[in-house]
């Protein structure tokens, strides 16, 4: 039987993180080069937290 993984202080942190930088995605004054900062930060937390 497969065991559920602790929920952690942690794993909540990095989702209100990723949820924030979903957030600012969004707005219109970013330049290419911080949205694509963003998309990559955004790519590396759902892998960490296996979201992908």
């Amino acid at each position: 039987m497969m065991q559920k993984k602790k929920y952690t202080c942690s794993d909540y942190r990095e989702e209100m993180r990723l949820l924030g930088l979903k957030k600012r995605l969004i707005e219109e004054t970013l330049s290419s080069t911080e949205k694509q900062i963003i998309e990559a930060e955004i790519a590396k937390l759902e892998k960490t937290l296996q979201l992908d």
